[in-house]
């Protein structure tokens, strides 16, 4: 593998922190303080900026208003968006496009996508599940529309002639919950995972407003507004679902990896702010970076950085070329949730510590960041769950 970055993805990192140095951490009210969500809507002018800059087609290709780069162009470009807490849905607006370019319709992609590109149209995933435990897909029923209803024909067919094979359906229905939706109340639409009565994973596209869509208010960790998204009997067009084999699994693949994204952003923003801290701030006439338990702590966070970036970018690389590894890509990502979940906590937990009483200070960014990082987290899941799974992978796969 090489992991020199090419010269399109070094100019998009370029262009992100130009569009990023304008944006402050503490932009909003700091959720320590804050009883509800810090703030009603997403940062709307830098969401301008980033479609004025390009970046919210960064990886759709030419025809649609993109660049046509790769995943891990958008994973280098949302790193730098953690570093100031952006409050905009960039993961889940590009990897929602993505999908859709990849797996839809040419017609539904050449409708939706140059919007999105524009920045004219915000998108979401659903991908938590009804309790954020059980896969997502199972928490939402998806069966054509006129399927229970009655004796009534199938749409798309006057009647069913003997020997006649079933009409494509014109329009599915879906029932269900998917809990903690990312910037729903914000979204235009939302990508929900759904199962099919034969046990299929299909992507359904929802607009928040449709008839039947329901939006309770939810607040993470962090202070940002989620959702709890309720589907009852949701109509959609027969184009607006994406039932090509794979399209949820690689969108949860591409959210999951961009999480671990955020995840080396935060990290890496705390662990500065920690060095530049401590290498100014004197005990006994000298700075506390120079004391050996400072920086023997300050280098392990370091370490777990460097596993963080590593483990990333094989996710990443992985998911960009499709190539094949010892291990089925579900192996690498597992092994960048783990790095991620535990890594960052580790650094803003030793953060705190080495910031002493003036970490918890909510005049300084360290809280906010450490919230950030505790619902990425959380986003991820345990450490130990990702292990759990990897050893079923090396069980199925023996390394030979």
């Amino acid at each position: 593998m090489d992991f020199t970055f090419t010269e399109e993805q070094r100019a998009a990192v370029e262009a992100a922190r130009a569009v990023f140095s304008g944006t402050a951490p503490d932009g909003v009210p700091s959720p320590a303080l804050t009883p509800g969500a810090v703030a009603e809507d997403i940062d709307r002018r830098l969401w301008g900026e980033l479609a004025a800059s390009d970046l919210l087609g960064l990886t759709l290709s030419e025809e649609y208003g993109g660049a046509g780069l790769d995943p891990v162009a958008l994973c280098l470009v949302l790193r730098e968006s953690a570093k100031v807490l952006a409050r905009v849905p960039l993961l889940e607006s590009c990897a929602v496009a993505m999908a859709v370019e990849r797996y839809g319709e040419s017609g539904l992609a050449a409708e939706l996508l140059p919007r999105a590109a524009r920045g004219e149209l915000v998108l979401t995933a659903g991908a938590n599940g009804r309790t954020g435990h059980d896969p997502a897909e199972l928490a939402v029923t998806v069966r054509p529309e006129g399927e229970g209803d009655g004796p009534a024909a199938r749409p798309g067919k006057e009647t069913d002639s003997p020997g006649d094979s079933p009409a494509a359906p014109s329009g599915w229905v879906l029932d269900g919950v998917q809990s903690a939706v990312p910037w729903a109340q914000a979204a235009d639409l939302i990508a929900v995972p759904a199962r099919t009565g034969d046990g299929r994973s299909v992507l359904a596209l929802v607009d928040r407003t449709r008839e039947g869509v329901t939006l309770a208010d939810q607040v993470s960790t962090s202070g940002e507004r989620l959702a709890e998204v309720r589907l009852d009997a949701v109509r959609i067009d027969a184009r607006e679902l994406i039932d090509a084999a794979g399209a949820w699994e690689w969108l949860r693949s591409l959210l999951t990896t961009g999480t671990c994204a955020l995840a080396l952003g935060v990290g890496e923003r705390v662990l500065a702010m920690t060095a530049e801290y401590t290498g100014k701030r004197e005990q006994f006439g000298f700075p506390v970076a120079t004391f050996q338990a400072v920086a023997v702590q300050a280098a392990d966070r370091y370490i777990d950085l460097r596993a963080m970036e590593v483990t990333l970018w094989q996710a990443a690389w992985r998911i960009s070329s499709g190539a094949d590894g010892p291990l089925p890509l579900a192996g690498d990502i597992a092994v960048a949730k783990i790095w991620a979940s535990e890594g960052v906590r580790r650094i803003v937990q030793t953060a705190q510590h080495l910031h002493g009483g003036f970490g918890a200070d909510t005049d300084y960014p360290l809280h906010r960041f450490h919230a950030w990082a505790k619902q990425i987290e959380l986003s991820l899941g345990p450490a130990a769950a990702h292990e759990e799974a990897l050893g079923d992978l090396l069980a199925a796969h023996p390394l030979s």
